[in-house]
């Protein structure tokens, strides 16, 4: 027994690391799993990248939209101011020039100019997309015309005023030239700004936006007109409408001033005339001492203070016959000083074919009193 179990220990040694080295080993993968797994990891990384890049894009849209939603509503907000802190309140103070001292008139146009001054400046800081561009480029030439017509009627609305015959036509002229550049505004905005920005608008699926427009700067065509700015300011062309390269009629041309009247107070030149405070207007009396009739007469009344802007009054008569000696009533709207000493000048402005104008004025010194 003995010689068995000698001889079977060294087989038993020998047979155990075989039997561990085959159950310890791993069989290497073969080279199309390797490939599979490798397509696997990149179809992954490039599904990865897609969706990535999607969001990435969709971020970028997003914060597109979301530029061109602000620039729209920002040169919206910034033409409704034009529209109605400036051009609304510009024309009511033109339509009531009549009534204001040509510096108070200047000084009110210059101030709506100091508004669209700062109005264009804001446009121009404002963020523009790419896409608006051009929308933009054509909203900064609105915005420069309207300022650019406001600070030339400041500089001209004082001679408008003036009694000169020739210069203010000139400016009246002037300022109704000056109309079309805030039409050429309106125009810009209705047929290049709006349309630009909808079809952007439209192009990028942005809805539910009130796209920015004008309400019309100009108040109506009708101030393209020199005689309705005349109107309008208390003034009337020299021309008195009619063609002024039209001829008078032969014969003698002129007018006289005769007299001024304060009630039954006639003022005496060269005498302290003490005119009540309550006087409602004073009464210009001229005659048309040439050979013909006379159309649309300008009469114009004004009272210098001695500290001050002066009030001035402008009334036309429509016709004076031959002879026939008119009355203008000239109304105080805005009332003198009380007390204060004032030089008062009346004057009817030459007719076409004048040339005797040293009969066309009067002047006076008084002071509106109390009682």
């Amino acid at each position: 027994m003995s010689f068995f179990e000698d001889d079977d220990e060294p087989r038993r040694a020998r047979s155990q690391p075989r039997g561990h080295a085959v159950s310890g080993a791993a069989a290497p993968p073969d080279a199309r799993t390797l490939r599979r797994r490798q397509l696997i990891m990149v179809g992954g990384l490039l599904l990865l990248l897609i969706l990535l890049a999607l969001l990435m894009r969709g971020c970028l849209d997003t914060r597109s939209d979301n530029a061109i939603k602000d620039y729209n509503r920002e040169v919206a907000g910034i033409v409704r101011e034009s529209d109605t802190q400036v051009g609304a309140p510009f024309f009511q103070l033109l339509n009531e020039g009549g009534g204001e001292s040509p510096q108070d008139l200047a000084t009110g146009i210059s101030g709506y100019r100091v508004t669209a001054q700062q109005q264009l400046d804001r446009a121009r800081a404002l963020e523009v997309p790419d896409e608006m561009t051009e929308a933009h480029r054509a909203a900064l030439m609105g915005f420069e015309l309207r300022r650019d017509g406001l600070d030339s009627i400041a500089q001209k609305v004082r001679p408008a005023l003036g009694d000169e015959g020739d210069a203010a036509d000139e400016a009246i002229a002037g300022i109704a030239s000056q109309m079309a550049a805030f039409l050429a505004s309106d125009v810009i905005w209705q047929t290049r700004v709006t349309p630009l920005i909808k079809s952007t608008l439209d192009a990028r699926e942005i809805g539910g936006q009130d796209v920015a427009a004008t309400r019309n700067f100009l108040e109506g065509v009708d101030w393209l007109d020199e005689a309705t700015v005349a109107e309008r300011l208390g003034q009337s062309l020299s021309s008195g409408g009619a063609d002024a390269d039209e001829e008078p009629a032969p014969g003698l041309h002129g007018t006289g001033i005769q007299s001024v009247r304060a009630g039954d107070l006639t003022l005496q030149a060269g005498a302290a005339n003490r005119i009540p405070i309550t006087t409602e207007a004073l009464i210009v009396s001229f005659t048309n001492q040439g050979e013909s009739d006379e159309l649309d007469v300008d009469v114009v009344l004004e009272i210098q203070p001695e500290t001050g802007d002066p009030i001035r009054v402008r009334r036309t008569v429509d016709t004076v016959a031959q002879g026939q000696t008119a009355e203008v009533s000239l109304p105080l709207e805005t009332k003198p000083p009380a007390g204060q000493a004032v030089t008062i000048t009346a004057t009817v402005r030459p007719v076409r074919g004048e040339e005797k104008t040293d009969n066309n004025e009067l002047e006076f010194q008084a002071a509106f009193v109390e009682g």
